[in-house]
């Protein structure tokens, strides 16, 4: 993925750090409405239960056939915390939005403050907030519009046509969840049932023409409430289908940072166990020119720094025992067709394809490159990849290519006698599966490929992960996720990586990772400066002292189970619960990992051996690092615990 650390003035910077360190000093007593640094808010939460709606600014043409929205990947938003108040800057088309989204804990609400200033003058466009009604939640509710002290109540199940109205207050109820929206002044809203059958409240935030340079401030109020689900969750886990190897958690250790980097690496590979890596081969820098050889250059003295600082990372890596997979970003120009794409210009296709008449002289290469690293560093790769080719970041591949590189390259391996294996995939997102499926159809590239990867920055629905899954199974083959996280954009609002909302969504896709795909190993994006899971010293302008947040001790957490665990199923009653399972039958040792998107409450895991007796059960949460809770003990096979709200907790036995 692309990902670039941007230069910025030192005034900014000094803002960053004010508002990181008051957030830091606050954040214990905040964090109630989840904010998602576009600007949507997707809930308040009430003694950890989310109460969920989901906002969005919207920019809207007369006849409403053309919607653009606040969303993810969609603009370039920024984000900043400030003691219990949010903000996003945002832009779409000529609008330029500013949110502020104040929070008042006792009172389970939020105060949102909407500019916008237009930067060109139109008739055919409106700009709204839109408040989005679960259907799950309010199908059979009701949506009571107050105005003047006259009300008038809309059934939702009735709603076959928009309605208007004009409000100062909108009470949406239903069993479960009550919403109520209180206007700054009285504003008409629009009504919609759309296909989804999900309710949506249009807010405009201006009405009649737009000037350019006008601006305009809307100030609504929400407050949410509703009934907390505390009820006892009941886990079952089978410990008699044991599915694929999970060796321990990992990570990537691309360096991209020379002052930043280091302290973090030492901080990880000091404090976490990491029992797989990813580092980079700079190719373009270890061969820039075609007709030479790097080897007798570096010989010869001549490796380029950048090159060097790689292979000792991996030299570093290869004495912990960490297996290694090598892969190639930006390519030489001489190895590929066209103009080297160093950026991504919208138009135009992403990276440059293989030069295919120079086949051999593209696998030497790479060869050389994993020779000189095991000769002069003694380090021994695993795998190898170019990143994200079915995207092209940096070389890019149509499956087809991508069977032919396998055969070439592996063979050239072989011949040479390397180890090395090829990666299959090593895709940009789980989303772009059928990229592998020409290679796993040609059995002519089985014998040289060692696993399968793709990246989880997208396509987390079940049916998407599990042709993954299926694909392993079908290869006899371990299936990696060879960058781990959840937002290939974060780098645009790094303060994000400290709030709850981020920690949470990282480790419930991780233990979702766990339970369908059975991953050999998760390797995180990354242990570097990169979407750093530490926080200070400097990374993202924020000088405070280095120190862990809450995904570093949630990852630091999945981590510390015992290595050479495999996979089981384990399955719950709760919605809210995410739950994945692992253990070791011949050495009575089982880990079972709990994310509870809910409120504080009691738990029943059944289905453990007789022989286990006793659990450790530990937990983090944006109070707590990994903390070890009272030993459970086991009587029959079953275990009775407590799991905090809004929690990663494990449970290990011992």
């Amino acid at each position: 993925m692309l990902k670039k650390f941007i230069k910025r003035k030192t005034s900014y910077c000094l803002f960053i750090f004010i508002s990181i360190s008051f957030n830091f000093l606050t954040q214990k007593i905040f964090a109630q409405t989840e904010v998602e640094p576009w600007g949507n808010i997707t809930g308040i939460r009430i003694d950890g239960q989310l109460m969920e709606f989901e906002t969005s600014l919207r920019v809207i043409n007369n006849d409403w056939s053309q919607i653009k929205a606040t969303a993810q990947e969609h603009q370039q938003p920024k984000f900043i915390r400030d003691g219990n108040k949010q903000t996003i800057t945002t832009k779409i088309d000529s609008f330029y939005f500013k949110e502020n989204v104040i929070e008042n804990i006792p009172q389970h609400e939020a105060k949102i403050i909407v500019g916008f200033t237009s930067k060109k003058s139109t008739d055919s466009t409106q700009l709204y907030f839109c408040i989005q009604l679960p259907a799950v939640y309010y199908k059979n509710g009701s949506v009571i519009i107050t105005n003047q002290n006259k009300q008038n109540k809309y059934a939702v199940s009735s709603l076959n046509k928009n309605i208007l109205a004009t409000a100062t207050t909108i009470n949406c109820i239903s069993l479960q969840r009550q919403l109520q929206i209180t206007l700054d002044s009285s504003s008409s809203v629009i009504i919609k049932k759309q296909n989804d059958e999900n309710v949506y409240l249009y807010i405009p935030l201006q009405t009649g023409g737009i000037q350019s340079e006008q601006t305009g401030e809307k100030t609504f109020t929400i407050k949410a409430s509703g009934t907390v689900d505390k009820k006892l969750v009941t886990l079952k886990l089978n410990t008699k289908n044991k599915g694929s190897l999970f060796v321990g958690f990992g990570g990537n250790f691309r360096l991209q940072n020379p002052k930043l980097d280091p302290q973090v690496i030492d901080y990880c590979l000091n404090n976490m166990r990491v029992a797989y890596a990813r580092i980079e081969m700079p190719w373009m820098l270890w061969q820039p020119v075609e007709n030479s050889s790097p080897i007798d250059s570096a010989k010869a003295g001549k490796l380029n720094p950048h090159v060097k600082e790689s292979m000792e990372m991996a030299q570093r890596l290869s004495k912990m025992n960490i297996p290694i997979i090598l892969t190639a970003w930006f390519p030489p120009k001489w190895a590929v067709v066209g103009e080297l794409h160093f950026r991504h210009k919208e138009g135009e296709e992403w990276g440059n394809p293989i030069d295919s008449t120079k086949a051999q002289e593209i696998y030497k290469s790479i060869a050389d490159y994993i020779f000189y690293l095991k000769n002069n560093y003694g380090v021994d790769i695993k795998l190898f990849s170019f990143n994200e080719s079915d995207l092209g970041i940096n070389i890019r591949q149509t499956g087809e290519e991508h069977a032919t590189l396998i055969k070439g390259l592996g063979a050239y391996f072989e011949s040479h006698g390397l180890q090395t294996k090829m990666l299959l995939g090593d895709n940009s997102d789980a989303t772009t599966y059928l990229f592998i499926y020409p290679a796993m159809k040609d059995t002519a590239t089985h014998r040289y490929i060692g696993a399968i990867s793709f990246h989880s920055w997208r396509g987390w629905d079940t049916e998407t992960l599990q042709k993954w899954r299926d694909a392993a199974t079908q290869m006899h083959l371990p299936l990696i996720v060879g960058e781990g996280s959840i937002d290939a954009a974060a780098w645009n609002y790094p303060q994000i990586f400290q709030e709850q909302i981020y920690a949470l969504k990282e480790i419930n896709l991780y233990v979702r990772l766990l339970n369908i795909c059975q991953p050999l190993s998760i390797l995180q994006w990354q242990l570097t400066a990169d979407y750093s899971p530490l926080i200070g010293g400097g990374i993202f302008c924020n000088n405070d002292s280095l120190h862990p947040g809450q995904r570093f001790w949630n990852l630091k957490q999945l981590a510390s189970v015992p290595k050479d665990l495999y996979a089981m199923p384990v399955t719950t009653d709760a919605s809210f619960i995410t739950c994945a399972a692992q253990g070791d039958d011949s050495r009575n040792v089982y880990a079972i990992h709990i994310v509870n998107n809910g409120a504080t409450r009691s738990a029943t895991l059944n289905g453990l051996p007789r022989t286990v007796k006793q659990l450790h059960i530990y937990t983090t949460n944006k109070n707590d690092a990994m903390k070890q809770g009272a030993i459970i003990h086991v009587v029959n096979g079953k275990a009775e615990f407590n799991i905090e709200s809004d929690s990663y907790i494990t449970l290990i036995s011992f």
